[in-house]
């Protein structure tokens, strides 16, 4: 805990510090991810083309449909439009699955999160003085500090799931020739996983572009739901902790006094600055309050 206010870190002070380490290790990360996501995709691109007589459904060519298969199981779509009906592959399917739909999330996470930071720096940056600025930034952007909001992130992160699935629909009305209806409809149960199997991809053009769209909106979608989830999360830590601080400004005796003594108005500083503490003590799990005081 810290003795004065002059010790305890300001949070400009500390959000300098966060999107410092976060700029400098976001792009060995961003490399890491899109390189591990290569290497475990590839694995299941080169088992399907050597055992294609393992696999069941409607083909076009063999390498389009190793790809679209390896990506459709990983998102956890499942037409049922390919799937395994051998030993083997119903083995390797399933052990591919169980490792690799948590490896791949996690690196998309990564990337994702990266892409996003990217986007709320350029935003940042092109901040001025100019009236629709002013609006965005009392929603969006903690002008002051420099840094966004949570509003921002789920904005982003729904920009992006919007844009997927108008892409999507409009190239599969062009490559799939199916209406706007079931255009529609076919990305829509795919960004979701949802994958009912009545409607799938199943030109080779049509599959090379699912492998595209889906690997990014699926995961936009379940971002943009957790962005969400932090918000709310957000704003209940924050009135928690004005409860809190409310509660200890009316339980313990006033510092200040009335003759404007620097030493009395330092103290009270400090004092508000210990609630605060407190209060956040109170907030945070006891696994990071070890990390914290080591």
């Amino acid at each position: 805990m810290f003795t004065s206010s002059k010790e305890s870190p300001c949070a400009d002070e500390i959000d300098a510090q966060t999107h410092a380490a976060a700029a400098q290790y976001a792009p060995s990360i961003a490399r890491q991810a899109i390189a591990s996501l290569i290497l475990y995709i590839s694995i299941g691109v080169l088992v399907y083309m050597a055992n294609v007589e393992g696999f069941k459904g409607k083909s076009t060519f063999k390498l389009v449909d190793a790809l679209y298969f390896t990506i459709i199981s990983l998102c956890t779509i499942g037409y049922g439009d390919i799937v395994p009906c051998t030993n083997f592959t119903k083995v390797f399917t399933c052990l591919f699955l169980l490792v690799g739909v948590r490896f791949v999330d996690l690196m998309l996470n990564g990337l994702l999160t990266n892409v996003l930071d990217k986007q709320r720096t350029v935003l940042l940056s092109t901040m001025d003085d100019s009236k629709l600025n002013k609006v965005f930034d009392t929603y969006m952007i903690d002008a002051k500090r420099k840094r966004s909001r949570g509003r921002m992130k789920v904005m982003l992160a729904l920009a992006v799931v919007v844009g997927t699935i108008s892409v999507c629909t409009i190239i599969v009305h062009e490559v799939e020739g199916l209406n706007w209806i079931d255009s529609f409809y076919l990305s829509v149960i795919s960004v979701t996983t949802v994958g009912y199997g009545d409607k799938s991809f199943s030109t080779t053009a049509g599959r090379l572009t699912a492998t595209v769209c889906l690997l990014v909106s699926t995961l936009a979608v379940a971002k943009a739901f957790l962005f969400l989830t932090d918000l709310r999360m957000d704003r209940r830590n924050r009135r928690t902790t004005k409860w809190i601080l409310q509660k200890k400004m009316d339980n313990e005796p006033p510092v200040a006094g009335l003759d404007n003594n620097p030493d009395v108005r330092y103290g009270t500083v400090f004092h508000e600055n210990l609630l605060f503490e407190i209060a956040f003590q109170q907030l945070i799990p006891e696994s990071y309050k070890t990390t914290i005081n080591a």
